[in-house]
């Protein structure tokens, strides 16, 4: 009858694996604490500073494209003053909540500070960026936040957002990530300045092609989930 044999040959680290892998654990915990918002779940300012950078480096090498979606609550210091921050706070998890369930896994979201957040795209063009942005706009609006009760009845308050898209393409020689953030950051203040509650972009600078209500609209209702 055969002798059984470990799989760890050195009986001193064998004893020490469980701490190891403690430690192993630990190390990732920590990692994560620094890259995410303690608030919203979602990466925050640091993270993303590192990949926007990455992502165009990509952008770079592959030549698909990469897209960055900055979105700001609107009338946020109403509702800090009118309900309180810890309302504030609970307006900025759900839009945080809109987001993560409307993106793919391999796109970044971010809080980028304050009441502003920051959506990282890879490999994804103006046109099906734009159905992205809409898509959380719509989740945003749609939603409802629970700020007690009134009268014996839930009171809540609707929320809206406004967006500004920017796309890199591996055509163009200046890549700084600043220049990125800055596009899409001015899309969003055109955004706030009609109104608000809508999507502003940088049209892409390879085609004339402008895309209107009508043609946001179909291609909502194409990727709309439909369960």
């Amino acid at each position: 009858m055969s002798e059984k044999t470990s799989t760890c040959r050195n009986g001193d680290l064998c004893q020490l694996e469980p701490e190891i892998n403690a430690l192993k654990q630990e190390v990732e915990q920590l990692a994560e604490l620094v890259s995410t918002d303690t608030l919203t779940g979602l990466y925050n300012y640091r993270y993303f500073s590192s990949a926007i950078m990455q992502e165009l480096e990509r952008s770079q090498r592959t030549g698909q494209a990469t897209t960055l979606v900055m979105l700001d609550a609107d009338h946020f210091k109403k509702v800090n003053d009118t309900w309180g921050h810890e309302i504030g706070n609970q307006a900025l998890k759900l839009i945080a909540s809109c987001i993560k369930s409307n993106i793919r896994k391999i796109d970044i979201a971010c809080r980028y500070g304050g009441e502003e957040f920051a959506v990282i795209l890879p490999s994804t063009d103006i046109v099906t960026s734009i159905q992205v942005a809409e898509r959380i706009r719509a989740a945003v609006e749609s939603s409802l936040l629970e700020i007690g009760e009134k009268d014996g009845e839930a009171d809540s308050i609707s929320l809206t957002i406004s967006l500004g898209v920017s796309s890199y393409s591996n055509f163009q020689s200046d890549y700084d990530w600043h220049k990125l953030v800055e596009q899409a950051d001015n899309e969003l203040y055109q955004a706030k300045q009609q109104g608000r509650n809508q999507i502003c972009y940088t049209p892409n600078e390879t085609s004339d092609q402008q895309i209107n209500d009508d043609e946001k609209s179909a291609l909502f209702d194409m990727f709309r989930d439909p369960s």
